[in-house]
């Protein structure tokens, strides 16, 4: 299968490692750890992107962006996540928030939250989860109740990565209730400064930042106060259903995990050749997973392109990139595991490198929706397709 997306984006690939050799730091493992300076060099880089164009390449000129293809936001997309996203938490906004807003923004919400994303100056957080709506996210508590000048919300959400960093919150509320759980769920673009939202940490084995508590007490949106109302009220669910499929594959976990397992057997050296040879066959195994999972979100990001969202086929990609992401961190923490140990600062790099891929693939198969409810939606979707 060739991979090759041609010579412009062979040349943009060519730049951002050049970017990232020139502004990332060689250990940097990614911008949410306990060291501040590491979501400082996330940030710089993002203006760095922005300032050539790179950062939301695929947008309209008159959003900030560059108007190339989705093909060579793809190349972003991989290159970032290969090199553990030097962009920080800005992929969100730029991913999935931008695109969103573009399409059900008015001309005034477009205006004042597209530039920002563009320009690298803003972070956004997702307001879905509750503690009993997961996965059934249509189940969820949080109600944004009509009065006189606008709406008062009150709930609460939880696993809300970047919360404690983010200035806005793409929140999801019921404002009604109707036949279906699906119907009366209104989005809401709320900044996360306002004193009625208060956001508690949740420790956790990835490190800082990533997961949150947020509480919303009687918060007051109005017209007014900047936040607003995304696209119509009580057809959220239209909306949410959009999200996914953009999130789902906006994100190219499959480049991280191909980059390391290419990587292994130059970093061992002569002690790849006596890695058990059962070893090796799962590491050949899993090149092969890779080149699965970016086929399949190849086909995801043409469907996108033509103006078509599958949520059957976003959904099978990210079965497949979850299990990817969990299988090779396995093959890639016992390879590490036979690295000498000693001064060596390649090694230990690659080592590190191993670990927090395998501390983030432990997540991969709850997060941005559990791996059952994929296989319920992409069954739901094939079901549907065999009755047409």
């Amino acid at each position: 299968m060739d991979f090759d997306l041609g010579e412009d984006a062979n040349r943009l690939r060519g730049e951002l490692r050049t970017l990232i050799d020139e502004h990332v730091p060689e250990e940097f493992l990614g911008a949410f750890t306990d060291d501040p300076a590491d979501l400082a060099v996330a940030q710089q880089f993002c203006r760095t992107l922005a300032q050539r164009q790179l950062l939301c390449m695929s947008w309209p000129r008159e959003f900030g962006g560059g108007e190339a293809s989705v093909w060579e936001q793809t190349v972003v997309r991989e290159e970032m996540w290969a090199h553990h996203e030097p962009r920080g938490a800005q992929y969100m906004g730029v991913n999935w928030v931008g695109p969103i807003i573009m399409r059900y923004g008015t001309e005034e919400q477009q205006r004042q939250h597209l530039p920002p994303i563009a320009n690298g100056e803003v972070i956004w957080c997702q307001g879905f989860s509750e503690p009993e709506a997961g996965s059934d996210l249509a189940s969820l508590r949080t109600s944004a109740r009509r009065v006189d000048d606008g709406w008062r919300i009150n709930g609460q959400k939880i696993w809300t990565s970047y919360a404690t960093m983010a200035q806005w919150c793409f929140l999801l509320a019921r404002t009604s209730r109707g036949e279906k759980k699906q119907q009366g769920l209104t989005i809401f673009l709320v900044p996360m400064d306002d004193p009625a939202i208060t956001v508690r940490p949740i420790r956790t084995m990835m490190g800082p930042h990533h997961l949150n508590e947020v509480f919303f007490d009687d918060l007051k949106v109005t017209d007014d106060s900047g936040a607003s109302v995304l696209g119509t009220v009580d057809d959220g669910w239209k909306i949410v259903q959009d999200v996914v499929s953009f999130e789902r594959v906006g994100i190219a976990r499959y480049a991280r995990c191909e980059r390391l397992l290419q990587a292994a057997p130059d970093v061992l050296g002569h002690s790849w050749d006596e890695l058990p040879a059962e070893l090796r066959g799962r590491w050949a195994r899993m090149l092969t997973h890779c080149r699965r999972a970016r086929l399949m979100a190849y086909r995801v990001v043409a469907m996108q392109a033509s103006g078509r969202v599958n949520p059957g086929d976003s959904a099978a990609y990210r079965i497949a990139v979850t299990r990817l992401d969990q299988e090779s961190a396995e093959v890639l923490m016992e390879i590490a595991a036979a690295l000498p140990r000693g001064p060596d600062a390649r090694n230990e790099y690659f080592r590190a490198e191993v670990e927090d891929h395998w501390r983030y693939s432990q997540a991969s198969t709850v997060s941005s929706g559990s791996i059952e409810m994929q296989r319920i939606l992409l069954s739901r979707t094939m079901f549907a397709g065999a009755v047409r």
